[in-house]
């Protein structure tokens, strides 16, 4: 049992930095642990493996661990620890302490209105995070079938909500937030929030090993539902958007603090609030996790490197392994175009 019982070794996993084109490596916290968790652990310990992933308190204790301590880096330098973590402290709206936590840097504030300027074109659709985005249809098996791979639509959104029939053949798209990214979320279009609530659920990783297991953790987890009308005035006009932001294993909370301008005077997101296309909405606390963009039948146009990048064949993908054909992962910043809009006059 003790045999069977250890990490197996790490695999490759890549993504395409948008900027370079250029193929990276990307070094998966805690790998070994999150592949031994969801095949042997969960197989043989079910009772561990449901504690580790749906209890609030085993949660909450993991990340006070891993989270909490001063970080120890050789160098004793702040910029030892940037340029291990792969942090610009150039762009910090904010200086961290010299010894700080991972949960202060997994919180750090940046200057966004000069580091990550939004696009000149109205009609862009924003990413929500600095993140590695994957996106697709939402028909099922025409051609990516999403259902048990990723997130069934019905679960994901709420089975009572009635909203599920505006995305059928829609659009997804998957913004995967790493520990080295920036944590605040911010809005990728403008509208009028018509539903904010939260589903119960777990506290599984968004580590791409879990989609290789077979497991939905998307729709699996505990997770905030967001509904933005952007037929509205001001709004972005691609119809109703659903934002979803899921927490993940070590990630318990979603702060709301909708802040117009830079982070003054957060609010609570709530309904009939107008959001504005690029401020900030809220923050994964303390660590990274993942959200998901829904929208409606041909409202938007995804920018179309994003999608050459998606089926390149140079790169080694967990995601492509699950799905059988290239399913590769760009690194994205936060405000940044990831489509455009579709109005009533541009679509075919």
């Amino acid at each position: 049992m003790i045999a069977r019982l250890a990490p197996k070794p790490d695999l490759s996993h890549q993504f395409i930095d948008r900027v370079s084109g250029a193929v990276e490596p990307e070094r998966l916290l805690y790998d070994r642990h999150i592949r031994w968790l969801y095949s042997d652990v969960r197989e043989y310990a079910p009772r561990v493996f449901r504690w580790l992933t749906h209890s609030t308190h085993a949660n909450d204790l993991l990340a006070r661990i891993n989270f909490d301590r001063p970080f120890r880096y050789r160098g004793g330098e702040l910029a030892s620890l940037a340029q291990r973590a792969g942090l610009d402290l150039e762009e910090l709206a904010e200086p961290l302490p010299p010894a700080p936590t991972w949960r202060q840097v997994f919180c750090r504030k940046i200057r966004y209105w000069e580091t990550r300027p939004l696009p000149l074109d109205p009609r862009a659709i924003l990413s929500p995070a600095d993140s590695r985005v994957i996106t697709g249809p939402l028909h099922e098996g025409q051609p990516l079938p999403i259902k048990n791979k990723f997130f069934d639509l019905d679960e994901l959104v709420g089975p009572e909500t009635g909203v599920q029939h505006k995305f059928r053949d829609g659009q997804w798209a998957i913004f995967r937030l790493t520990p080295e990214n920036y944590h605040y979320n911010h809005v990728p279009v403008s509208g009028v929030v018509t539903a904010i609530y939260s589903l119960e659920g777990g506290y599984h990783s968004c580590n791409p090993t879990v989609a290789q297991s077979g497991f939905d953790s998307l729709s699996k987890n505990l997770r905030v539902v967001t509904l933005i009308d952007t037929e509205v005035p001001g709004g972005s006009r691609v119809g109703t958007m659903a934002m979803i932001e899921v927490t993940a294993l070590l990630i318990g909370k979603v702060e709301q603090c909708y802040s117009q301008h830079a982070y003054d005077d957060p609010l609570e997101v709530y309904k009939g609030l107008f959001l504005h296309r690029g401020a900030v909405k809220s923050l994964f606390e303390p660590g990274s996790s993942t959200i998901v963009l829904l929208f409606e039948p041909n409202r938007i146009s995804v920018d179309e490197d994003l999608l050459a990048n998606q089926s390149r064949l140079d790169v080694v993908s967990r995601f492509t392994s699950v799905f059988g054909y290239p399913m590769n992962e760009t690194q994205v910043r936060v405000r940044s175009q990831f489509a455009v809009a579709c109005h009533q006059g541009d679509r075919s």
